[in-house]
């Protein structure tokens, strides 16, 4: 009688064990489950071209000591920027509102807003924002010490 009540005792005994490795384990997982996932890094090509925006091959590098420059426009609502060319590759992002872009030749491009653009190099044109909120555009030459970004053509007038 003694190793029965035994055998019943030891197996009470795994059983509530087994019962209670199984509960651990239920409640990781619950637990892991309610742990949000860790945010990763994403990176996201915008654009890769050899070409502006109006198809153009861009030129070449320009020799010498590079000097990258960064600026960031803003452009009122209905504001037209004058005609203007730049002796340097430059290309951005519009981060807000919808720019459009008009060369000499009446070729144009509307940039909206989280769009790359690949601007005009040594091709006269000019800038319209005609939407109603402010353009925002955030540029980026690839120029050279004491060199413009950009060259204005006051003689053109806007229509």
């Amino acid at each position: 009688m003694k190793k029965i009540h035994l055998r019943v005792l030891a197996a009470t005994i795994v059983c509530g064990l087994a019962t209670v490795c199984l509960s651990l384990n239920s409640c990781k997982e619950a637990n892991a489950q309610d742990v949000p996932p860790t945010p990763q890094v994403q990176s996201t090509e915008l654009i890769r071209t050899s070409q502006s925006w109006d198809g153009v091959e861009l030129p070449d590098y320009l020799q010498g000591r590079p000097e990258l420059v960064a600026v960031k426009y803003v452009f009122p609502a209905g504001k037209k920027l004058g005609w203007h060319h730049h002796p340097v590759m430059n290309y951005g992002i519009l981060v807000q509102g919808e720019l459009t872009i008009i060369g000499l030749d009446g070729k144009a491009k509307v940039v909206h807003e989280g769009e790359p653009v690949v601007e005009m190099v040594n091709t006269i044109h000019h800038g319209e924002n005609n939407g109603d909120k402010d353009v925002i555009l955030y540029m980026f030459y690839l120029s050279q010490k004491d060199s413009l970004l950009a060259v204005q053509h006051p003689e053109i007038p806007l229509e």
